[in-house]
């Protein structure tokens, strides 16, 4: 055997040895089973507070080299005063247009050279002040965030151009069938309540407010006693702790804490707002009635059912109206949680010449989760929840978010390293429970906003209420010119 024919047979033999058997079929009859959802590798809340008492909420992280900062003010849109809706959003954009000292062209030159981020915003109950930075440039950018939230300046040049940008806004939701259901909405369910307008105001609410007002919001709420400091990231706690105390511990005053907001009733019987948008390209849907509080008990349970209605791609309204009749691109549905009674909705955009035949799914969707649901279902809703849970925790911005909830609702110490475990335990029994006295298809309003001409005979015949037909001028106002704009002195 000369060489050659030696090392060709070794080859062959290698070959045959190392030759994997065949692969196994899968098993592509059914979906495989998840696995055990992520570990929350959370590191520990640490608390402490400056010489002035303001309270600390911070999350030690070192993977990336940022440091999210936010403070956390108790007052935000519902504690707008009568015909001032809009008050604390506008006191919020307008924080950052010239404080301290600086202009607003200023400001933002200063924060860009620090490769910072500077956001300010107005929710239903807090304000809240955040700032992104690279760790290295922590000490000097947060005097610039102690300056925005303690001295703004609001000056008038800057008030009206953020005033035009925002009737801007508010203009061209008048063609905006999405914008009009959210305003519709909010006054067919709570009426005068505070939770009856939009966190934007109106323009007639918008037109109107003077700087002045701004300055005696901004003086009212934004105090030591009515705030809460929230960071995470690159920073140790001691390093953190004397930097606020330096930027933010001279800081003195009394605020008045907001009174609560308090609960709303539910409707009584079930009611149909008709909002006619001629030549509307579909129909916008919203049908929902008024929520618990975030402190409710069954915040875990109402978390799960609203993941098997409408709070997942594999939802049942979604798979009924998007999967299996087409009638939409999506629909889902939420519990919008807050420190009342925040409401609850289904909702979606469908054609227009489907808007009947949709409404007619939705009410048997928010009448089937009501009856007992099987357990295969309910254990995918929880794993739903359980597995993605961890990913809200990757980035500084996503833990800040986290304590910022904790502060804002008082929650728990342990609230986030036993979430999954909570949710594991809601039973069919809970879902029974808590659907039965949140989810009641009689006793909601029902909001459609599209070509009156179109769906409105088709809507009338489902029966499921009075109807009242409006226009985009009854919900949102007549409209005047946004150049017309100007602020009282």
């Amino acid at each position: 055997m000369s060489p050659r024919t030696g090392r060709l047979l070794i080859l062959i033999l290698s070959l045959a040895v190392t030759r994997p058997a065949p692969a196994q079929t899968p098993d592509r009859s059914k979906p495989p089973a998840p696995g055990p959802p992520a570990k929350l590798d959370l590191p520990a809340i640490q608390k402490f507070a400056l010489s002035n008492g303001i309270p600390v909420l911070f999350i030690e992280r070192h993977k990336v080299p940022l440091v999210q900062v936010a403070v956390v003010v108790r007052a935000g849109a519902a504690v707008d005063p009568r015909g001032k809706a809009g008050l604390a959003n506008l006191t919020a954009e307008m924080l950052d247009r010239g404080a301290g000292g600086r202009s607003a062209l200023e400001l933002s030159d200063a924060v860009d050279h620090l490769g910072a981020d500077l956001s300010a915003g107005a929710g239903w109950d807090q304000t809240v002040v955040g700032l992104n930075v690279p760790s290295q440039r922590l000490a000097e950018a947060l005097p610039i965030l102690s300056d925005v939230v303690r001295r703004p300046a609001f000056p008038a040049e800057e008030l009206e151009r953020v005033r035009k940008e925002l009737l801007t806004e508010l203009l061209q939701w008048r063609d905006e069938p999405r914008a009009l259901v959210r305003v519709a909405f909010a006054r067919a369910l709570y009426g005068e309540h505070p939770y009856g307008r939009v966190t934007e105001g109106s323009e007639r609410s918008v037109r109107g407010m003077t700087r002045g007002e701004l300055q005696n919001f901004h003086a009212s709420y934004f105090e030591p006693g009515n705030v809460t400091l929230i960071a995470a990231g690159d920073v140790t706690v001691q390093a953190l702790q004397g930097r606020l105390q330096e930027a933010f511990g001279s800081w003195s005053g009394n605020a008045v804490r907001p009174a609560p907001v308090p609960a709303s009733p539910e409707p009584r019987a079930r009611s149909v707002w008709l909002v006619d948008l001629p030549e509307a390209a579909q129909s916008e849907i919203r049908i929902g009635r008024v929520g618990p509080s975030r402190k409710t008990p069954d915040y875990f349970p109402l978390v799960v059912a609203n993941t098997l209605l409408g709070g997942s791609f594999t939802s049942r309204l979604n798979q009924n109206l998007r999967e299996k009749h087409g009638y939409t691109y999506g629909a889902g549905s939420v519990f919008d949680f807050r420190l009342s009674s925040g409401p609850f909705f289904a909702a979606a955009a469908v054609q227009t010449d489907k808007t009947a035949p949709a409404l007619s799914e939705f009410f048997k969707e928010l009448e089937g989760i009501r009856r007992p649901v099987p357990e295969d279902e309910l254990a995918r809703a929880r794993n739903y929840v359980a597995l993605r849970y961890p990913a809200g925790f990757e980035t500084v911005g996503e833990l800040a978010g986290k304590l910022e909830d904790k502060a804002l609702f008082e929650l728990p110490d342990d609230f986030f390293t036993t979430y999954m475990d909570r949710v594991a335990k809601v039973t069919a029994a809970d879902l029974a429970r808590v659907t039965a006295e949140w989810i009641d298809p009689r006793s909601v309003v029902v909001v459609v906003v599209g070509d009156r001409k179109k769906i409105e005979a088709g809507i009338r015949a489902l029966n499921l209420g009075p109807v009242k037909v409006l226009t985009a001028d009854d919900i949102l106002g007549r409209s005047g010119p946004a150049s017309k704009a100007r602020s009282p002195k």
